[in-house]
Formats: C-alpha cells, sequence, structure tokens
C-alpha cells in the first residue's frame, strides 16, 4: 500500500470521523484570481458566493476538499460558535 506511508517511511495517523459529524463551512475568501482547480472545488463543496455558510458531512473526502482550499474558507464543528 504505498499511499499510507509518508516519505520517511512512517504510517500516517488514521482520521477520525465521527458518525454523523457535521462541519459548518464558510467561505472568506472569493475564489477569483485563484486556480481553475481551486473555484471547482468550492463549487464542489457547494460554496456558491463569498461569505456563504453551508453544513456539511464530515467525511474524508469533504476534508480533503477542505484542505485544498483551505485558505478560502473557515471550517469549525456544528455546535461550534
Amino acid at each position: 500500500m504505498p499511499n499510507a506511508k509518508t516519505a520517511g517511511g512512517k504510517r500516517r495517523p488514521a482520521t477520525k470521523v465521527h458518525a454523523g459529524g457535521k462541519l459548518r463551512v464558510k467561505q472568506v475568501k472569493s475564489g477569483i484570481g485563484h486556480p481553475a482547480g481551486h473555484r471547482r472545488t468550492l463549487e464542489a463543496i457547494g460554496l456558491r458566493h463569498h461569505q456563504h455558510v453551508i453544513e456539511v458531512k464530515d467525511t474524508p473526502s469533504m476534508r480533503g476538499m477542505l484542505h485544498q482550499v483551505r485558505h478560502l474558507v473557515e471550517v469549525a464543528p456544528v455546535g461550534a460558535k
């Protein structure tokens, strides 16, 4: 399993996903002027415009998308203010 190891040969820790967990995502910067892939990722997440707030399921694939555009969004667990 080559994807399970980092360059140093150590295994990455498993990401824990809480059953039924949700994340509140707020777009804090515009996608204008950023690569097309970042704009498409924002659209795939469901963010339509600047300052848009949505709730999404906490899944590994969603966390990967949020990591790609982490400089454009704020993420908090649902229930936290």
